[in-house]
């Protein structure tokens, strides 16, 4: 079987909700939920929190995790790319522990809600496809883009046109294409795509969630949403881990 990693990558600094990684959800930190869908999934082979934060490297071991160093604080800024984190992470294990997973799960904290069996089945689907270079959980879009304007020089210009079709942001909803919007619920990709330089690599298959279970948490309003939806429905919570 395929060597599968699962990362946390989990910033010590938030200018949204400042210290939202360690922040209580329904009892336990943020950042931990989705420690937890990492080590209930049963291909899913190792779990890591990549962090720069010592505060949020005690909590993820304390639950399950591990935390082989902490990550620079170059790669820890409000504006740092996942790939250049990501990147530094593969490339330490390899020459630290001479270890190169084949396929990385990339677990966003802000992204807690999950229900069990969502990793292992977005896994599948990346193994069940070859020619597929990672796998993405989207959900149906609230609002469609063809109906989003841009402003320039305050004059409205649409944001998306439709060939063929002179002014779609006047046509009815039903009749314009179906759009998703990406969630942090999910991302899978294999190692040799991130290794490329890329997040995604050119062929993405979609991992379809509820628009009821995709929380992006990046304010207190969004949190108290997630608190709600993890009452509410059966999903992985997480539990701390005896040593």
């Amino acid at each position: 079987m395929p060597e599968v990693l699962a990362i946390i990558p989990a910033r010590g600094g938030s200018k949204g909700l400042p210290g939202k990684n360690t922040r209580p959800l329904a009892g336990h930190p943020l950042v931990t939920y989705s420690i937890a869908a990492g080590l209930q999934a049963t291909l899913v082979n190792r779990v890591i929190c990549s962090t720069d934060s010592q505060e949020i490297a005690d909590i993820a071991l304390t639950y399950g995790a591990e935390v082989p160093f902490l990550r620079p604080a170059e790669l820890a800024g409000d504006e740092s790319p996942d790939i250049d984190a990501f990147q530094h992470l593969i490339d330490q294990l390899k020459q630290r522990e001479n270890y190169r997973p084949d396929i990385i799960v990339q677990l966003r904290p802000t992204s807690p809600v999950r229900q069990p069996g969502q990793v292992d089945a977005g896994v599948q689907l990346l193994l069940d496809n070859p020619e597929t270079d990672s796998v993405r959980a989207v959900t149906p879009s609230p609002a469609t883009p063809y109906k989003m304007w841009r402003i320039g020089d305050d004059i409205l210009e649409p944001l998306l046109t439709i060939e063929g079709v002179p002014e779609p942001f006047n046509m009815p909803r039903q009749a314009l294409p179906e759009v998703y919007w990406q969630t942090g619920t999910l991302d899978i990709m294999r190692t040799a795509v991130i290794e490329s330089g890329s997040m995604t690599g050119n062929e993405i298959r979609p991992f379809i969630v509820d628009v009821e279970h995709a929380v992006d948490i990046d304010h207190l309003e969004s949190f108290i949403r997630a608190e709600r939806v993890i009452s509410s429905i059966e999903c992985v919570t997480p539990s701390i881990q005896k040593s």
